[in-house]
């Protein structure tokens, strides 16, 4: 086994756990809010770190482009995304966990 393989097999081994403590982030996290933050920040670190292991293995440019291109398109889109269900699941209201003390938001 080569130097970069072993790179890209800890990248892909790295990035599938982020993966899994998303899952269970989601799954165990009390209120909405929580869960948002689990699914978007880890999930998005892990893809990055799967796809740039992948990319080490894959020598072809136009599939590392594509990886790229993923990459990019979950870095722009998460954020968004995660931003209209915490101020869906805000207006809606009654969603906080009982032990959240400080609520800054103002819609």
């Amino acid at each position: 086994m080569t130097p970069i393989e072993v790179i890209a097999a800890v990248l892909l081994l790295l990035g599938s756990a982020l993966a899994l403590l998303s899952g269970i982030g989601i799954v165990r996290l009390p209120d909405v809010f929580a869960r948002m933050h689990a699914a978007t920040k880890p999930a998005t670190l892990g893809l990055m770190l799967v796809c740039i292991g992948v990319a080490l293995v894959d020598t072809s440019l136009a599939d590392i482009g594509k990886l790229v291109l993923v990459i990019v398109l979950q870095f722009l889109t998460a954020p968004v995304g995660a931003h209209m269900v915490g101020r869906a699941s805000y207006r809606i209201g009654g969603l906080l966990h009982p032990d959240t003390v400080i609520d800054d938001s103002e819609v």
